[in-house]
């Protein structure tokens, strides 16, 4: 039984959205005996199959809507990661010190006595550091990685998992309602504006995010990206030890790299950390290619070494790492042509990275764009245009302003679907050359999601490279 039980048994709690996550909450609250109250915006229609996992449960549902009852009395309110901050009903709480939670509060003091903490938040990045930093921890010990990537830590609990490391990834919605949760090792891989729709400004959505160094307690580590004023800043006002990563000569308490294009063995990483020798690693995987990438290896190497992980372990699980699905992703080579899935690229951003990726030298890349576009300017691509693409092929509602933007730069050919882009491209590409679908446009014109455009540009490279 948890230390917790006792606390949460006959207790009022509400849980607000209805999610994964406000889900498992729920689910954790009725298996420690509290007396549940659901609500969600939604309709049940609306939720439809959502529901099912809460069939037969003895929950009080509050649909369609909410109501402040359901926060004054409540003894605790839990709340969902997609569920605004600032609604009015937990001001109401609140006044009332009724405790509001995120469902990583939740599920953070349930975890076994003994579990070892790595949290991971940061606007770009964070699913790529998290998932290596799992990775590169599990070759050591029985590691759960989920959170904001995948699942939920509720779920986790409720899951009986004998997990001793925990590596999470953590969004600003989750750390904005924190409380005692803590991470031994914590990192902020970069703070840029994103989710200002939420929060009132980069201020509040900075201070969100430092809410994991906030927790953190002396003997515990606090990582930032060494270019980041903000994350660095963060850091340095924790009670946790500061590290840092970035690019450049070897520090103490940090990671660095080379900038630049690796080298034909590599890109060589060295880390000092706190009373131990200089250890050098080697990033050589093409699973983590890019400027970016060497940031997340570097971040990911320290949380991992500093949660205990082998030099040894480290460095063949950078060798192993298998990359995450459509950031990056080489789906196919055959012919000597190689292909590269970079849907998750829905903005401009994001291809800017992704096309970076991939060294200047001879025209190699047979670049695929296109989609529903987001309103920003395709112009910032065109510096990488010159000795990197060999040809531009577009798809989509935008493709006539991606061809305005960018047009003279290489050969482009509007190709309308991705089915046709991906055969046109197999005609043009030659051996040594990449096919790299990198959209820098939302999918809904012709995908549900950039996942189903993903795949069938996976189903399309493994045929045409046959």
């Amino acid at each position: 039984m948890s230390s917790m039980a006792q606390p949460l048994s006959g207790k009022k709690v509400t849980v607000v959205g209805l999610a994964r996550s406000g889900l498992a909450a729920a689910r954790l609250c009725l298996r420690e005996g509290a007396k549940v109250t659901v609500t969600d915006r939604r309709s049940e229609a609306e939720l439809g199959e959502a529901l099912a996992s809460l069939e037969g449960a003895d929950v009080r549902r509050a649909l369609g809507g909410h109501d402040a009852a359901d926060f004054e009395s409540a003894d605790l309110v839990v709340v969902s990661p997609g569920v605004p901050g600032a609604l009015p009903e937990f001001e109401a709480a609140r006044r009332r010190s009724v405790p509001v939670w995120a469902e990583v509060e939740l599920g953070f003091r349930f975890l076994r006595p003994g579990t070892r903490v790595v949290g991971i938040t940061g606007t770009n990045g964070k699913s790529t550091t998290t998932a290596l930093t799992g990775a590169l921890l599990g070759a050591y010990r029985p590691t759960f990685t989920g959170g904001n990537l995948g699942i939920p830590l509720c779920e986790h609990v409720l899951g009986g998992s004998h997990a001793e490391m925990v590596v999470l990834e953590l969004s600003s919605f989750q750390l904005e309602g924190v409380d005692r949760f803590r991470a031994q090792v914590a990192a902020i891989l970069n703070i840029t504006p994103d989710h200002l729709d939420r929060h009132p400004a980069l201020e509040a959505y900075a201070a969100a995010k430092g809410r994991l160094f906030a927790t953190q307690q002396p003997g515990d580590a606090a990582i930032a990206n060494a270019r980041d004023g903000r994350a660095l800043a963060l850091a340095g006002a924790s009670r946790a030890a500061r590290l840092t990563f970035g690019f450049g000569p070897s520090a103490p308490d940090a990671a660095r790299c080379p900038d630049g294009d690796p080298g034909p063995s590599g890109t060589p990483i060295s880390l000092e950390l706190p009373s131990l020798p200089r250890e050098s690693y080697l990033l050589r995987n093409v699973a983590l290619r890019g400027r970016h990438n060497r940031e997340n290896a570097m971040a990911a190497l320290l949380c991992a070494r500093l949660a205990g992980t082998p030099p040894a372990l480290a460095q063949a699980g950078l060798d192993a790492f298998p990359g995450l699905p459509h950031r990056l992703e080489r789906v196919a080579v055959g012919r000597g042509v190689e292909w590269v899935n970079d849907s998750k690229a829905t903005n401009v951003d994001s291809t800017l990275v992704g096309l970076a990726a991939f060294p200047a030298g001879v025209p190699r890349v047979v670049l695929i764009m296109g989609g529903r576009g987001k309103g920003a300017p395709y112009v910032p691509l065109r510096s990488l245009f010159a000795g990197r693409v060999k040809a531009l092929l577009t798809i989509g509602e935008d493709a006539p302003v991606v061809e305005r933007e960018l047009g003279g730069l290489a050969p482009v050919e509007s190709c309308a679907t991705l089915d046709g882009a991906a055969r046109r491209a197999a005609d043009l590409a030659e051996p040594g050359e990449v096919v790299l679908l990198s959209p820098a446009c939302a999918s809904y014109d012709q995908f549900k999601n950039y996942e189903e455009r993903g795949e069938a540009f996976r189903r399309l490279a493994q045929e045409l490279s046959r």
